[in-house]
């Protein structure tokens, strides 16, 4: 949504510094523009997806981050390696023992294919687990919906891992940072795929041990409030659930949001009017008697994106 975006610069007429992701994470390399090689260029971060790299004449800038540093805009020493933080979205100091590393799973899910996620553990260093009992697990459905969660130091999810819970931080089948294929699987399934992928991530922690299946809680915001009114309200596994922001009637969104995203459902959901009753049976709105669980709804009333109304 803004012009000028990039995840490329050239250092010089022939040589390009360029940022890319691969299995959630993202990476930095130096592409040779006349003989296409890539080099690999080491640094501290995994997520540079902002598309916001610049270059000097000797360095990168671009906004990074990593599972212990908050995104930051950063100056990158392309000679020697050296990163220097121009300024940091949080300066809060937090001990390493109450600090949970996220872990990059691959879990089965629907029509025998697997989605992608990561996993936090608990983690305080206060406290032990208590023996045989499975932490609470919170699962979290991020916006879009064809964006990808973030890897970096998140305060709000070391919240919940740093009180005993479990958090797991899906990249339901849609979100990019995969391939194509795993991109497009979307199309025309929005409210669909993404509960299912949502659902069968807390079911998967659940066989592992990892959850305990009576304690299983879901939040997300915008595209990641519809997922979760839509797994709250079409399933029966989660105990709890918030949305911010989130779209419940998908006919209101196709008509009353913003220009740029006007026809951005056409490919999520389908062609409106003309599929309606597919947008009236995938609103949440249309089902409220089927929710069965504790529910809040947090929703800001001049909303230009997803409307209050």
């Amino acid at each position: 949504w803004v012009f000028g975006s990039a995840t490329y610069a050239f250092q010089s007429a022939r040589r390009m510094i360029c940022s890319y992701v691969q299995d959630g994470s993202w990476k930095m390399a130096s592409l040779d523009t006349e003989f296409g090689a890539l080099e690999s260029v080491a640094t501290p971060y995994t997520d540079m997806g902002r598309g916001d790299l610049h270059m000097t004449s000797d360095a990168a800038v671009l906004i990074a981050g990593s599972a212990v540093k908050p995104l930051s805009v950063v100056r990158l020493n392309l000679s020697n390696g050296d990163t220097h933080v121009l300024r940091t979205s949080c300066d809060i100091s937090v001990d390493p023992a109450y600090l949970s590393t996220p872990e990059a799973i691959e879990y089965p899910t629907e029509n025998g294919l697997t989605a992608h996620a990561f996993y936090y553990p608990p983690s305080n260093g206060d406290y032990a687990p208590t023996p045989g009992e499975n932490p609470p697990l919170l699962v979290k459905s991020h916006g879009g919906p064809t964006n990808a969660t973030s890897i970096s130091l998140d305060l709000s999810i070391q919240y919940w891992t740093s009180r005993g819970f479990a958090v797991l931080d899906v990249n339901y089948g849609g979100s990019t940072a995969y391939g194509r294929e795993y991109r497009e699987r979307l199309k025309g399934q929005w409210g669909i795929v993404d509960v299912d992928d949502c659902v069968n991530g807390a079911l998967y922690l659940v066989r592992q041990g990892l959850a305990d299946g009576d304690r299983l809680a879901i939040d997300g915001g915008s595209a990641g409030g519809y997922t979760t009114l839509a797994a709250l309200t079409f399933r029966d596994l989660f105990a709890a659930g918030a949305s911010y922001y989130g779209v419940s009637d998908l006919e209101t969104l196709a008509k009353d949001t913003h220009k740029f995203e006007s026809r951005y459902l056409d490919g999520l959901v389908g062609a409106y009017p003309e599929e309606a009753e597919v947008y009236r049976q995938r609103s949440p709105i249309n089902f409220t008697s089927q929710l069965s669980c504790p529910l809040i709804l947090f929703q800001g009333l001049e909303d230009k994106i997803v409307p209050p109304d």
